[in-house]
């Protein structure tokens, strides 16, 4: 089963190790290896870090030791950890905590043979991550509790009082942040702080840590539905099989705020001492190969987005999707929907 608290557990780890950190503590090294190695920091889902690692390491003989964590809190741990810190390449779901570091000047220009392999829309605006990946945001409903006619089309319709003590999200999820950026640009800060206190009130009890908790719940009949990306319901499924699935998902009208496609990315960092090996191992995640394993051959369920790989997987097909049109940039480094958060009293 699909550990459901897991995120909330990693930022507690991290916290811990950036404590020690502070107060002279070590992190633990990977262990004595005698060849080429890097140290990743992944904030992305275990499952697909694994076996893209495991296929980068037999290809190429360099060993990669993998420190995990949430992508917030691992981009918080480089910005105290500075030059010190012993990252080479940061992997995270989304792209926000990529362009955070970016801003601080932490990252290294990607190759730009690298970056050629992912349309450029996908990419870092100024070249220093690399589109590995994407997600898009859908509703996740059990149609025993609600039906389908009955589920809201625009995300602004969250914060209905109708839906009072049948709704489900997860503020704290860095998933979340891109939904609310969008809410913001399209109508503004008042409008999307007052959207988040009414979704705040209809959700009541059923606020979560975690898109693996709301998949749970939902599918369990807990509570009636929530926002998620949509990998999280294929994921559940592989883990407890069709048979076991009593929740389906469906999208936000076409172009409606809610309906955001949002990338995973990979950087270097600046500080890294294995510059070249670093490198490689950004090519291999936009290579075909490991595409492939995104796209069909490992638990991730995340559209492949490079070198011309399509899912595999029985998903709407990616060019069918019809997200609201905000870019990389326009996301930005998810500060403005933390402020927002904490201003409606969710963080």
């Amino acid at each position: 089963m699909l550990q459901v608290n897991q995120k909330q557990w990693e930022r507690r780890r991290v916290a811990w190790m950036v404590a020690l950190l502070l107060t002279g503590g070590v992190l633990s090294a990977c262990g004595g290896t005698s060849g080429p190695s890097i140290t990743l920091y992944n904030g992305q889902h275990v499952q697909t870090t694994d076996a893209l690692v495991a296929a980068f390491e037999k290809d190429t003989g360099i060993t990669v030791d993998v420190r995990n964590g949430t992508e917030d809190t691992l981009a918080d741990q480089i910005a105290v950890e500075g030059s010190s810190t012993p990252a080479d390449v940061i992997y995270t779901e989304n792209s926000p905590a990529l362009e955070q570091l970016e801003g601080k000047g932490l990252l290294s220009r990607v190759d730009p043979s690298t970056l050629s392999r992912t349309p450029s829309r996908f990419d870092s605006p100024g070249g220093d991550w690399v589109g590995v990946s994407a997600r898009v945001s859908v509703l996740i409903y059990n149609p025993s509790l609600i039906e389908e006619s009955q589920l809201p089309t625009s995300i602004l319709q969250l914060a209905d009082p109708r839906y009072r003590g049948e709704l489900a999200f997860a503020p704290g999820e860095t998933d979340f942040q891109p939904v609310i950026t969008s809410v913001d640009r399209a109508y503004g800060t008042a409008a999307t702080l007052h959207w988040l206190k009414g979704i705040k009130a209809n959700a009541g009890s059923h606020v979560y840590a975690a898109n693996e908790t709301i998949t749970a719940q939902v599918n369990r009949g807990t509570v009636a539905f929530g926002v998620v990306n949509q990998y999280y319901w294929y994921r559940l499924r592989a883990e407890i099989g069709a048979a076991n699935m009593h929740s389906k998902i469906t999208y936000f009208s076409p172009h409606d705020p809610g309906y955001v496609l949002d990338v995973s990315g990979a950087g270097i960092l600046r500080s890294s001492r294995h510059q070249a090996d670093a490198q490689r191992f950004l090519a291999f995640l936009v290579s075909r190969q490991a595409q492939e394993i995104i796209g069909g051959h490992s638990m991730s369920f995340e559209y492949p987005i490079a070198s011309g790989v399509t899912t595999a997987a029985p998903e709407t097909p990616f060019d069918q999707l019809q997200p609201y049109p905000i870019t990389i940039a326009q996301l930005g480094n998810g500060s403005t929907a933390i402020a927002l958060l904490q201003r409606a009293g969710l963080l």
